[in-house]
């Protein structure tokens, strides 16, 4: 009896792809969760250094918080998040010099923007967990006015 054995190659090729599709939708789904955090990362960077550039000609905090949260779009930042410290010349805190009683011309402002970044898949969250990022920026103060 002579029996002629044909492999089918099509289950071979179902094995295959059924081993490497959830390794390739993991990869697709992690360079979009790093495009994601590099776009939050760029976006707090410049949401300080909007509120830095509106601090050195208006020292008033309510509208620094303000720009800062206008600037950094889609992330949800609130104004706890925004963080406005007076320097005094030397990069010091204005903790008992002339720059903590009153912001002057010569004082240095810094603004930092806090976030927590999240993945939105839940096994690339799992990976890497919550990245905490910060935007900072400081310039001099070129103008002492504070807004009502």
């Amino acid at each position: 009896m002579n029996v002629t054995s044909t492999k089918d190659p099509r289950g071979q090729s179902l094995v295959e792809f059924a081993l490497i599709f959830p390794i390739f939708i993991l990869i697709v789904v992690g360079i979009f969760d790093a495009g994601r955090a590099i776009y939050a990362f760029n976006t707090i960077q410049n949401a300080s250094r909007e509120a830095v550039r509106l601090a050195i000609v208006n020292q008033n905090d309510n509208a620094i918080e303000a720009e800062a949260i206008s600037a950094a779009v889609g992330l949800g930042i609130q104004a706890s998040d925004v963080v406005v410290t007076v320097l005094e010349g030397d990069f010091a805190t204005g903790g008992s010099g002339t720059c903590a009683a009153s912001p002057d011309i010569g004082c240095v402002v810094e603004v930092a923007v806090n976030y927590t970044y999240t993945a939105a898949t839940p096994v690339v969250g799992t990976l890497m967990g919550p990245i905490a990022m910060t935007g900072q920026s400081r310039q001099p103060i070129e103008f002492a006015f504070e807004s009502p």
